[in-house]
């Protein structure tokens, strides 16, 4: 139930202020949470993980930073959105896919 009425606070604050798909803002969030999937990833490395771990952590971290981004707009009188989230994950697909074909 929770999450039927998380989406649907989506969804109306998103309606009300006409969010749209290509606003500046969602360029910042794709490079936002490209930037931290990367940096995350870098420290999680010079901490010994494997790629593979390392890969997991940082999609980890930066989904948690977009959620919570997302959850602070709800609760601190934000503007919400669904499509922020998705090009949050966007850039975490985008950078993920990245990261896999650099050089270990």
């Amino acid at each position: 139930m929770r999450g039927l009425m998380l989406a649907f606070s989506f969804h109306f604050s998103a309606a009300a202020r006409g969010d749209s798909w290509f606003a500046a803002d969602k360029a910042k969030h794709f490079f936002a949470s490209a930037f931290v999937e990367s940096t995350s990833f870098s420290l999680l490395r010079a901490a010994g993980t494997s790629r593979h771990a390392g890969l997991i952590g940082a999609a980890a971290a930066a989904s948690a930073v977009g959620v919570g981004k997302e959850l602070a707009d709800i609760r601190f009188g934000g503007d919400p959105s669904v499509k922020d989230l998705a090009w949050d994950g966007a850039g975490i697909a985008t950078m993920n896919l990245l990261l896999r074909h650099t050089q270990p």
